[in-house]
């Protein structure tokens, strides 16, 4: 019997759907994973606010057709003693890297833990989170990890901006000018971005390094919006 996997934080909203819709197309059974990790998130982020609410998630889960909802706590995932960590090398040093220092440490551990508990055949993931999606291929691939990964594509709202469990934390003025983010990298122009910028680069999707505009490369970007910290990203269709 194939097996799905979506990993999630919780706080489900249309583009965990299309995951698990993906998931649901492909696979005899779906299971869909929620936990907020706390090893990925950094001293003074938002571990502690992060939205929570199971009840609903899990709603949500059996209304996509997921058959069965996996939350497991802290302590069974980082049992006391635990000290093991998987890092995935320079690539998981760029930009979210850089601006998370130990982020992607904390996803790599996390997922190879889920993926060795759940055991899927597939595992799916959004391309908004598209530096988490080149880390995790490169984790699989690295160290032979028997499952196919999956990139569902982004979704937005009608005025772009990428559906993220933190545009909650917007006010109406900051979520107005939360939509410049995708016009900017729709023009490849950090210029029209109506926030704080922390970078804007075209990079390659595997290893995220940069290389010129291209078809299949990324246009890659991060910004704050007040002080909630938004990321998206592009392909490239054309040089």
């Amino acid at each position: 019997m194939s097996a799905g996997l979506v990993p999630t934080m919780g706080a489900l909203h249309a583009g965990h759907r299309a995951l698990l819709g993906a998931a649901r197309n492909e696979n005899q059974r779906v299971v869909m994973s929620l936990f907020v990790n706390p090893t990925q998130f950094g001293e003074g982020e938002d571990f502690e606010r992060y939205p929570r609410d199971q009840a609903r998630d899990r709603a949500i889960a059996a209304e996509e057709g997921a058959d069965e909802v996996f939350m497991p706590t802290v302590e069974q995932m980082y049992p006391p003693g635990f000290s093991t960590r998987v890092g995935v090398g320079g690539l998981g040093e760029r930009l979210e890297g850089a601006a998370r220092p130990g982020h992607f440490e904390g996803v790599a551990t996390v997922v190879l833990k889920l993926l060795h508990l759940v055991a899927p055949d597939r595992v799916y993931f959004g391309q908004k989170d598209a530096q988490q999606v080149a880390v995790v291929r490169r984790m699989v691939r690295d160290l032979d990890v028997a499952v196919q990964v999956r990139v569902v594509a982004t979704v937005r709202e009608p005025d772009g901006l990428a559906l993220s469990s933190r545009n909650v934390y917007l006010d109406e003025r900051e979520r107005r000018r939360a939509a410049s983010l995708h016009r900017a990298l729709a023009a490849r122009d950090p210029s029209l971005v109506e926030g704080e910028l922390e970078y804007f680069e075209v990079v390659d999707p595997d290893s995220f390094e940069p290389v010129a505009a291209r078809p299949g490369a990324l246009v890659v970007a991060a910004a704050r919006f007040g002080t909630t910290r938004l990321i998206d990203n592009l392909i490239v269709e054309e040089s």
